[in-house]
C-alpha cells in the first residue's frame, strides 16, 4: 500500500457484500482494520458514514466513506492500481461485459421472507447459475479457469463472495444449486476459487450461517406472532 494510506472496512460476518470487500482489498494485497457492527445498535461511524443507507459495507479511504459493494471494487481498483492484480479489464468494452454480470449477479441473488419468496428465489437462483455457466465459457475465452480469465477480477469476487451462503442455502433447502453435470465449468470454478487462501480466510463458515439463518427465521416468526396478537 502507498505510504499514508488509511484503509478501514465497516461490516457484519454474514454479509456476502462484506466478504467481496475482504476478498478484493485481500487480492490487491491491502491491509486494512475491519470493524464489525452489530446491525441491531449501529455505531455513529457507520450512521455518519452511509447516511442515506445506513447498511454495510463501507470503506473508509483516508477519512472519506465509500458506499455499495460493487462501487468500493471499482474504487479499490482504480484508487489502487499501482497494486496487486487488476480486478476490471484493460479494453473497454470488456469492462462494460465484467460489469454487466456483476450486477446480473445481484440481480438474481436469493432474496425472499416467506417461504414462497424463498423457493421462487431458489428457481430464479438455479436459472441464473445456468445462465452463468455460458458467461464463464465466454469470459474465460474457452478456458473455464476464471470469468477475468487467468486471474480472478470482478465477476469472480463477486460470485465468489456469495458460495457461503448458496452453499448454506443448499443445506437449508435440500436444492442442488451447482450441478456438475449440468454447469461442469462452474462446479471446477468453485473448486478452483475455494483453493485460494484469499477466499479461505474471507468466506464465513457455512455451518455458522446455517444457524444464523435459522436463529433470525425463529426471531421473525416470533416477531409476527407477538405481532399479531396486538
Amino acid at each position: 500500500m502507498a505510504g499514508g494510506d488509511d484503509l478501514k472496512l465497516l461490516g457484519a460476518w454474514a454479509s456476502p457484500f462484506v466478504t467481496r470487500v475482504k476478498i478484493a482489498l485481500a487480492l490487491k494485497g491491502l491491509s486494512f482494520e475491519y470493524v464489525e457492527e452489530d446491525l441491531r445498535n449501529k455505531s455513529e461511524l457507520l450512521l455518519a458514514s452511509n447516511p442515506v443507507q445506513k447498511k454495510v459495507p463501507v470503506l473508509i479511504h483516508n477519512g472519506k466513506p465509500i458506499c455499495e459493494s460493487h462501487i468500493i471494487l471499482q474504487y479499490i481498483d482504480e484508487a489502487f492500481s499501482g497494486t496487486g492484480p487488476s480486478l476490471l479489464p484493460t479494453e473497454p468494452h470488456d469492462r462494460a461485459v465484467a460489469r454487466f454480470w456483476a450486477t446480473y449477479i445481484d440481480d438474481k441473488s436469493m432474496r425472499g421472507k416467506t417461504e414462497e419468496e424463498k423457493t421462487e428465489g431458489i428457481k430464479k437462483t438455479l436459472g441464473a447459475v445456468e445462465t452463468l455457466e455460458g458467461a464463464l465459457r465466454d469470459c474465460s475465452k474457452g478456458e473455464g479457469l476464471f470469468f477475468g480469465g487467468d486471474s480472478m477480477g470482478l465477476i469472480d469476487v463477486s460470485l465468489g463472495s456469495l458460495l457461503s451462503w448458496l452453499k448454506a442455502t443448499e443445506v437449508m433447502s435440500g436444492a442442488k444449486i451447482f450441478d456438475p453435470i449440468k454447469t461442469p465449468l462452474l462446479a471446477a470454478w468453485i473448486e478452483r476459487f475455494s483453493e485460494f487462501d484469499v477466499a479461505k480466510a474471507a468466506l464465513p463458515d457455512v455451518d455458522r450461517l446455517v444457524e444464523f439463518s435459522k436463529k433470525m427465521k425463529q426471531a421473525a416468526a416470533a416477531a409476527a406472532a407477538a405481532a399479531s396478537e396486538n
